[in-house]
Formats: C-alpha cells, sequence, structure tokens
C-alpha cells in the first residue's frame, strides 16, 4: 500500500528478522487456490440497475414473522419492545465509535456503566465489563482469565456447552498453550461422577458449564461448583441472562465467573448475529477480566461523572501486559440490553421466562404424547427441550418447513447419535395458534401413507 511509508530497505529487515526471502511467504499457510482465485463477477450496473437488482435478491428472504418458529440453539425469536429500537436509533449512539477521549463521552459512558451494573446484578456477582462480542467470546475469555490467575493450563468443559462455543473455546485454548478436556453427559446433564475423576488430577484451572445447557436441561450447577472449588479450580458458568432471571444465579451459586450471550436481551435474531457476550465475575479477578470497565466518580465539581476505570486490552497498554487481545466491546447491542433490562425489569423478565416456559411445556406434552415421538430425557427445562422423532429429524424440519413452521434444530447436525431428535424450543412470541399448527402438522405428517424420510 502506497501510503505506508516502509522503505525497500525496512521491509527486507522485516523479512530477514522472520527468516523469510520473499513477502508472499507471509502466505504460505493459505492454501495456492485461495490466494487468487478467480472471481466469476457480472459486469457492473448502475446505481439505479443495482438497487433494482438487489431488491430483487431481497425479495428472495423470508422474515421470520412469517413463519411458526420454534428454532432456538443458542439464537431466539423474542419479543423486541419499540423503546429498544428508537434508542439504539438515536444517531448519537447509532453512528458512535469507541472514544478515545472517554470522558467526554458521559453518556455514552453511563450506558455502559447502567450495562455493567444490571448484568452483575443478573448473575449475582460483583462486577462485569463492557461487553464482549459474543456469548462464544465472552466464555472462551473467561477461561483464558481463570488459567492466568491460577497458572494452571488445563480446561474442563461440559460437553453439553453449545457446539460453537466449544468450538471457539477449542481455537482460544489452542493459541494459548491450554488442555481442553470435555466432561461426558450423563442423561443429558455434566456427569458429576466423570467431572469428580477429572479434577482429581488436581492441574485443572477452570469448570465451564452451562445453565441450561444445549439440550435445555438444567444443570446441577451448585453441586459442579463445588467439586471444582474441592480441587482449588475456578468455575464459570454459561449461564442464559433470562434464565438467570428465575433460576439461582452463578454468584449465588459460587461460580467464581459468568458468561452468557445477551442476544435475547432486545436483539433481533438477524441472521444470527451481531450479539453482546456478557462476562461478570468476582472482584478478586477483575484486574484480569479483559477490554474495559466504566466506573462512577464525582468531577471537579462534584458532580457525578462517569470514566474508563479500567482499560485492558492492548491498545491502552503493553501487549505483553494486556489480558486479551479483545479491542472493543459491542456497544450498540450492549445498549439494546440495557434498553431491554430497563424496560422490562425483573417484574417483566420473569414474565417473559413464565409465558415462555409454560408455552414449552404445552407443546412438549402434546407432541409427546403423539405415536412414535417422544422426549427422551427426563430432567427439568425451561423453553427448550429435546424431542424424538420416529426417523430421522432433517427430514421431519424440512416437510414441516415447507407447511411454514420452523419445527427446530436437527441435533443430527452435531452429533449422529441424535439423528432422529429436534432441539425445540418456544417462546413468548410462540403463540397458542401456532402451537396447535405445529402439532396439528405432525399428526398429519405421522398419519400419511409414505412417512416422513421413506423415499416415495
Amino acid at each position: 500500500m502506497a501510503y505506508l511509508p516502509n522503505s525497500d530497505r525496512d521491509r527486507a529487515d522485516m523479512l530477514a528478522a522472520l527468516g523469510l526471502d520473499d513477502p508472499m511467504q507471509l502466505f504460505r499457510e493459505i492454501p495456492r487456490h485461495l490466494q487468487d482465485p478467480a472471481l466469476d463477477l457480472p459486469a457492473p450496473l448502475s446505481e439505479l440497475d443495482l438497487s433494482i437488482e438487489m431488491r430483487r435478491l431481497a425479495a428472495g428472504n423470508r422474515p421470520m414473522g412469517q413463519w411458526d418458529c420454534f428454532l432456538g440453539a443458542g439464537i431466539y425469536s423474542r419479543f423486541v419492545p419499540a423503546i429498544v429500537r428508537a434508542t439504539i436509533g438515536r444517531p448519537e449512539f447509532y453512528t458512535s465509535y469507541t472514544p478515545y477521549q472517554a470522558e467526554a463521552s458521559q453518556g455514552y459512558l453511563q450506558t455502559i456503566f447502567e450495562f455493567q451494573s444490571m448484568v452483575a446484578e443478573l448473575y449475582g456477582l460483583d462486577v462485569a465489563n463492557a461487553s464482549m462480542y459474543d456469548g462464544a467470546t465472552a466464555t472462551a475469555e473467561g477461561a483464558l482469565l481463570a488459567t492466568a490467575h491460577t497458572g494452571r493450563q488445563r480446561i474442563l468443559a461440559s460437553s453439553l456447552l453449545h457446539p460453537e462455543t466449544l468450538a471457539v473455546l477449542t481455537t482460544y485454548a489452542s493459541g494459548r498453550g491450554a488442555d481442553l478436556v470435555l466432561i461426558p453427559a450423563r442423561a443429558g446433564v455434566t456427569d458429576e461422577a466423570a467431572t469428580a475423576e477429572l479434577l482429581a488430577s488436581g492441574d485443572v484451572a477452570v469448570v465451564i458449564l452451562a445453565q441450561p445447557n444445549f439440550l435445555g436441561l438444567v444443570e446441577p450447577v451448585g453441586k459442579l461448583v463445588d467439586l471444582a472449588h474441592g480441587a482449588g479450580a475456578l468455575a464459570l458458568v454459561v449461564a442464559d441472562p433470562l434464565a438467570a432471571a428465575v433460576l439461582e444465579p452463578p454468584g449465588s451459586l459460587g461460580a467464581d465467573l459468568a458468561a452468557g450471550e445477551g442476544q435475547q436481551l432486545g436483539i433481533p435474531a438477524q441472521l444470527g448475529g451481531p450479539t453482546v457476550g456478557l462476562l461478570a465475575c468476582r472482584q478478586e479477578l477483575v484486574r484480569r477480566i479483559p477490554g474495559r470497565l466504566v466506573g462512577m466518580t464525582k468531577d471537579a465539581r462534584g458532580a457525578r461523572a462517569f470514566c474508563l476505570t479500567l482499560q485492558t486490552r492492548e491498545q491502552h497498554i503493553r501487549r505483553e501486559r494486556a489480558t486479551s487481545n479483545i479491542c472493543t466491546n459491542h456497544a450498540l447491542m450492549a445498549l439494546a440490553a440495557t434498553a431491554y433490562l430497563a424496560k422490562m425489569g425483573e417484574v417483566g423478565l420473569r414474565e417473559v421466562v413464565d409465558i415462555s416456559y409454560r408455552r414449552a411445556h404445552e407443546l412438549a406434552g402434546r407432541l409427546g404424547a403423539l405415536p412414535g415421538f417422544r422426549l427422551p430425557y427426563k430432567g427439568a427445562f425451561l423453553w427448550e427441550f429435546v424431542l424424538e422423532c420416529p426417523s430421522d429429524a432433517e427430514a421431519w424440519a424440512a416437510r414441516l418447513a415447507e407447511r411454514g413452521i420452523l419445527a427446530g434444530f436437527p441435533l443430527g447436525r452435531v452429533s449422529r447419535e441424535l439423528s432422529r431428535c429436534l432441539l425445540v424450543c418456544a417462546t413468548e412470541t410462540s403463540s397458542p395458534a401456532a402451537i396447535s399448527r405445529y402439532v396439528s402438522a405432525v399428526q398429519e405428517l405421522a398419519s400419511a401413507a409414505v412417512p416422513v424420510g421413506v423415499p416415495t
């Protein structure tokens, strides 16, 4: 790039320091066919023709509101109050960038402070940071925090964490030389005996659990946290923020850290992102938490003021002293979550959970009573459950989609053993009429002459 001030000598010196002869060697890990692929692009269009073409392409999308949606698995259909959209749509928030003279942006800092305060209260912990990219990165950052604090490099993670969270955790752990070990499941929840056995080595930094887990079941978090502490390890609970409004919060159960995906807090599904990651911890761990913390203080006149209290990212301090290379936070999405939590309050959150719980259990009861269908796990669940179908679940989901019903997530995509199972979710947006349509459609397909999944 012409605007870079490096001379030929500078570039040669940098290559020599890396033990390379040619700049293209920097890209040797990338397969050759991906380095300069041939792009079959159409001819350029005028602005008018381009807008027409974009409208044509967009018309092929079908918004979630046009479906009976029972799909969860990490991204959920939730009601977003109008005040949330109105708040994040204000130009001073919608177009803002990271304020490098932060104290000049008092309104921006106050929204982050409110977000931190609400997340800490929701999780029952002392402090929360200014948000992360998503739940998966928040979990991985919490795990690395634990390895730094304990000086241990072994991470135990429940195999019932979200598969995408496990994938991100695997990448983070490998980059830091940590050893990631998965705890097996038993009857749909984390196996306590296996956890105790794995902790017996005495070199575990952290035990990571989900509440509820990926299958929707409520975990025995308190017992597992006690096992972790008994072995000198920290406990990190990946807690659904809405579930934390009705279940015992992680902090009350003794967890040292809590992480979570904040999409359900006023953020639309919007093709899977962007969302916002939640991360909270005990006071003793505050100097190791990644990202930024906003604090409240007083200005020279004694009035309330907000400031960046802790900045442990490499943009602010020396790279070797940074807790993480996470360089920013999802401030606009965090603002959406803040507006949602302020609007709903404790009572509103409990009402959302109560409605979701009742509708999910009604749907589970009606589907589980149909011939050939059953609920394979007997544990407690909130609004997400596993439904075993008579044949391949992917085929059932496809046939129901033809009727305008997103029936759930086919679990065969993550486990061959669960190829006949759907992960079904009902929320406050799942109307009684939609539930009845779902049940009726399954009954009709089940009674058809040709069973679902059998080729004609």
